[in-house]
């Protein structure tokens, strides 16, 4: 008898262990559809944000400490000491924004340190200086000339041409000679 009880106790237990190992794979199935559905909506809510990234800003403290990692438990890089620093960001982690500037310096600053009132570089790239002109066409006259790496206000750009001022001078430069605004950006 006990013969014969083996071979169905064994076909019993085989079929109780497929039915297991059936139910922990549709459990591990299940469990990656989850994971995978939470990290597809988690990250359409951070790309569905109000400002898109990366984007141009302006420091607006008077002195502001640039981080190595998003929060104030991290080394101090560098500290920006003027107002008005134009600034890309290209990464958020909470209140924090990842930043650089024109010469590639990047870090973390917190974020009510940040204006979205917009400023730019003068061509850094260059060593010429570069004209400003009265209206927005190289036909114009020439307001002023700007050395490279000044700070301008932005006051409007249709893609081509950015309206700008610069202590007294105001006039218009190409968008390309300027750090602060994307080619083809409208403000």
């Amino acid at each position: 008898m006990i013969e014969l009880g083996a071979p169905f106790g064994f076909l019993a237990v085989r079929r109780q262990v497929r039915r297991q190992l059936c139910n922990a794979l549709v459990r591990f199935a299940l469990t990656i559809a989850l994971v995978a559905a939470s990290a597809r909506t988690t990250g359409l809510r951070a790309e569905a944000g109000p400002l898109p990234l990366p984007r141009f800003v302006s420091l607006k403290a008077s002195s502001a400490n640039l981080r190595v990692g998003p929060g104030t438990g991290y080394n101090i890089e560098w500290v920006f000491k003027r107002r008005g620093v134009p600034l890309e960001i290209y990464q958020e982690y909470g209140n924090w924004r990842r930043v650089r500037d024109w010469d590639g310096t990047s870090g973390w600053i917190y974020g009510s340190l940040l204006s979205g009132r917009r400023t730019g570089i003068v061509a850094p790239w260059s060593r010429d200086h570069i004209a400003l002109y009265a209206k927005p066409a190289t036909d114009s006259s020439i307001a002023a000339w700007l050395e490279p790496r000044v700070e301008v206000k932005l006051t409007r750009c249709d893609g081509q041409w950015c309206a700008v001022a610069s202590g007294p001078s105001t006039g218009f430069m190409k968008q390309v000679g300027l750090w602060g605004v994307y080619p083809g950006e409208v403000l």
